[in-house]
């Protein structure tokens, strides 16, 4: 590893406590050689964190939640994606210039074209926030169709909308086909990890469930779909994809997603032992 003062990077979030994105970042840089140190910091003021970027000369940031679309109001560039989402999840600072990206998109897709073929394929999205915009972008991007489900059906309407993509009242989702259901809400995950945001019976026509939580592995929805025979996938692989993307743009270098992964995973294991409901 090279001497000197390490380069700082930083996760911006409330709460941050839950995250695995410092022990996997860090658990990269050592991998890289690279002297640098990952940092998660509990934000109660977006404002006076960012002016601490340039303050502190933090040469990254992941942005995480519920900042994700404020945040775009103090950067002083955004790519495409950033603009058509509406929230960036990384903040690159370039001499004290901020740009802002979203990795989490390009996460998503490479890790759902693992699982299945996107194109022409027409996918259930749970949810109206910032991820739902992700992965909306995301799937449409690769020529996948989308229906937005949502259960204020004011949020799934606008956003529906603004994407030009049909909405679904959650409460007719026993009416919806689709190939693919997709959650894109913090229902289920951890510590909360016992509850679903739907019925097991609000599975049977979807053949495909994804759960972009991936802490814990396995949620209770994705049980409830492995009990209905359903293909499942859990938010793992969005989630190393799109902190490599970060590793990317913030060092010009080649993540190791070998290391990444296994990091995770270990981690993520020990939880499952250490929860007393964890066969369930």
């Amino acid at each position: 590893m090279s001497e000197g003062t390490p380069r700082i990077f930083a996760l911006f979030g409330n709460p941050v406590g839950h995250s695995l994105s410092p022990l996997m970042h860090n658990a990269a840089y050592r991998d890289m050689k690279i002297n640098a140190l990952y940092v998660a910091f509990c934000v109660s003021n977006l404002e006076e964190a960012i002016k601490g970027i340039r303050g502190m000369n933090i040469s990254g940031v992941s942005v995480s939640v519920p900042f994700k679309s404020e945040v775009l109001k103090y950067l002083d560039t955004m790519d495409e994606s950033v603009r058509r989402i509406g929230a960036a999840n990384t903040i690159v600072n370039n001499g004290g210039r901020l740009e802002g990206y979203n990795t989490d998109w390009i996460g998503f897709v490479r890790d759902l074209k693992e699982f299945m073929p996107v194109r022409a394929k027409t996918f259930a999205i749970l949810g109206a926030g910032g991820a739902a915009r992700a992965v909306i972008f995301s799937i449409l991007a690769d020529g996948g169709n989308i229906v937005v489900l949502n259960r204020t059906s004011k949020n799934g309407q606008e956003l529906a909308r603004e994407f030009g993509c049909p909405f679904c009242p959650l409460s007719d989702i026993g009416k919806l086909n689709a190939d693919c259901l997709v959650n894109t809400t913090s229902v289920g995950m951890a510590p909360n990890i016992g509850v679903s945001p739907l019925e097991p019976r609000d599975l049977r026509n979807f053949p495909r469930v994804v759960d972009i939580i991936y802490n814990p592995m396995k949620t209770r929805l994705l049980k409830d779909a492995q009990k209905a025979e359903c293909h499942i996938r859990s938010g793992m692989g969005m989630f190393i994809y799109q902190g490599a993307e970060q590793i990317r743009l913030w060092t010009g270098m080649e993540p190791p997603l070998s290391s990444m992964k296994r990091v995770v995973q270990e981690r993520l294991k020990e939880y499952e032992r250490d929860r007393p409901d964890s066969k369930t």
